[in-house]
Parts: C-alpha cells; structure tokens; sequence
C-alpha cells in the first residue's frame, strides 16, 4: 500500500459482534481497511453486510447489544478504541469524526426548531455565544444551498432534500476531518439523490475533508470514491482504486454487484443477479463465505477462509482463485 500518504484512519482487525439471545451475530469480523487524507473510501454491499456497523464502530455508537470485540482503530496516530467515553465525545465525536446517519431525515427532533437543533451541536462542544453560532449556521446552511431563513423552521415545514442537507451542515458543523456518510441518498428521488452527491463532492473539495462513503448502490459509490472496499457478511472481499475495481472487478461477488447494474451507454440482454441469500452471521459457512453462492467454487474454498492479498498494486482480494496463483508464483 501507498504509504507516502497521510494516513486519516487505520482499522486493524476489528471484530463488532451482537451478543443476542440466539447467539452471537459476526457482524464485523476481521476488518482491515484505511482512509488517507483527502480521500474518499466507498463500502459497498449487500444490506446486511455490515457496512452500517463498520461505521457505528468508528464512531463508537455501536448500539446494544452489540460491542466492539477485539481489533484497533487508529485516528491520527491515536487508537480511539483506548479513550474513555467522556473525552471521545467531547474531543473527537463531531469535532473530528462526524456521521450522516442512514435514515437521516427522520434524525431530526420535530418539536425543535432547526436552529435550535444545530446549536446543540455548538452547547455540547464549543464555548462560544449564540450570535457567534447563528453565524456560523448561516454560513454552512449557504455551503449546501440552503436559504438561512429555514433556521426558523421545523423539520415537518421541509421537504426530504432539504433534511438530508441541514444533517450533512449539522455534520460539517464543527469542520471534521473525517465524515462518514451511510447510505445519504436513501429515499430520495433521482433528482434529489444527484443533487446530494454533487453537494458532498463540492464539500469534499472545498474543505479536504477524509470521507467514508456507505451505500449498496455501486453505481452512487462511483461519482465520488477513489478508492472502494467491497463487503460480504461482515467480511472485506475486494479492496481497490475506484477506476481498478470498476473496470477489472476481481472478486466473483464483486463482478456479479457489478452485472447487476443497468448501463445507458452499454447495451446489455439480461441483468445478472447473484443465487441464493447472504449467510446468517450467527452461522457463517466454513471457508469463504461467499462460496454457497459462488459460480467458481472449489474445495478448498469449503474449508479454508482466503486472505486479503494485494494480487495487483494497491489492489487487494479475498479469494482463492488469485491467493494459488500467488502462492505459485
């Protein structure tokens, strides 16, 4: 891996489970990725796979019953998962970890206005007077084009877009250096879902800001990522450069997610789909987890779980079918 860049973000073996009555859900299991400065990472997946966990890790919100198991997580330098509640959220959440929640526009209070909504942010990490935040709302409200004057209203008085906006403001309130956006153009309209992405690429470049990108949508992944990490129950199959993995998709699920796709310029008879359901995480399959649903399934694909391996530069896969031909070599 390129290791001349800053690095943002480092998770190293991390393990989020859900301790349940019906036993205990892998949600994440073994998850190794990192975010450099300025970069966009895109998590793609099916639903279930983990992806919206991952992020509840990284800002430590994993609700219960869920807990973070083993593993690191490394901000600048420092792993979080070693600073007590108090400090993470008074000195990182927000300030320097921010999140779009998935679901974000039923996130908002309905009987509070949505100047006092974004105040609270300021109350909770920042010394500074109303007047001084009003300013500062108003500002961040123009940088996603928003009329100031809608700090005077309540969430019921806006339509869907412009809930989603006021929640990525509220998230770039403090300026983070890391913003995690899970699934930010869920229930909007084609024209509103464009408008969204072209406002957190504009952000993304106007404040250098470090970003994780979660959706099960790969074609939404591709307007802003530059680089992709492909996800299977709890597990990181495929990780790469955005233009790599789209144009030379190495993992089975990984071109399958990609035949799924529908294309304007390419003409394509039928749309693949991948058979069969995402495994229960409770049980997962011996070996590779994808390899019931497999078309290339082998044996030793039953019995033994694949590495993560960097089989081209900067580009790395989990699955048999390129870790023999590495070790062969």
């Amino acid at each position: 891996m390129d290791k001349m860049k800053a690095r943002m973000l480092e998770i190293r073996n991390l393990k989020t489970y859900f301790f349940t009555t019906r036993g205990i859900v892998k949600a994440v299991d073994d998850v190794s990725l990192f975010v450099d400065k300025g970069e966009v990472l895109g998590i793609a997946g099916e639903s279930g796979c983990g992806k919206s966990t991952l992020a509840y890790s990284i800002i430590r919100l994993v609700p219960p019953p869920g807990m973070i198991v083993d593993g690191k997580i490394i901000f600048e330098g420092t792993n979080i998962l070693e600073i007590d509640n108090e400090t993470f959220r008074k000195e990182y959440r927000m300030k320097k970890i921010a999140m779009v929640f998935q679901g974000a526009m039923q996130a908002l209070t309905p009987v509070y206005t949505i100047e006092e909504q974004l105040y609270e942010v300021f109350k909770y990490h920042m010394d500074i007077s109303f007047n001084e935040a009003k300013s500062i709302m108003s500002e961040h409200l123009k940088s996603v084009a928003l009329d100031p004057a809608i700090l005077k209203r309540y969430p019921h008085e806006l339509s869907g877009g412009q809930k989603q906006r006021i929640v990525i403001a509220m998230a770039l309130l403090l300026k983070p250096k890391l913003l995690i956006a899970d699934e930010p153009t869920t229930a909007l309209d084609v024209i509103v879902q464009a408008q969204i992405l072209n406002l957190l690429k504009q952000l993304q470049s106007k404040y250098g800001t470090s970003m994780i990108l979660i959706s099960h949508d790969l074609s939404i992944i591709a307007e802003l990522a530059d680089k992709v990490a492909i996800m299977y129950a709890g597990k990181i199959v495929e990780v790469a450069k955005s233009l790599d993995l789209y144009k030379e998709p190495l993992h089975p699920y990984t071109q399958k997610l990609l035949k799924s796709i529908p294309r304007l310029r390419e003409k394509i008879e039928k749309l693949e789909f991948i058979p069969g359901v995402p495994p229960d995480l409770r049980n997962p399959p011996p070996g590779c987890r994808f390899h019931p649903r497999c078309p290339y399934v082998m044996d030793i694909c039953k019995k033994v779980e694949p590495q993560l391996v960097e089989v081209k530069p900067n580009h790395f896969v989990a699955c048999h079918l390129y870790n023999e031909a590495k070790t062969n070599k």
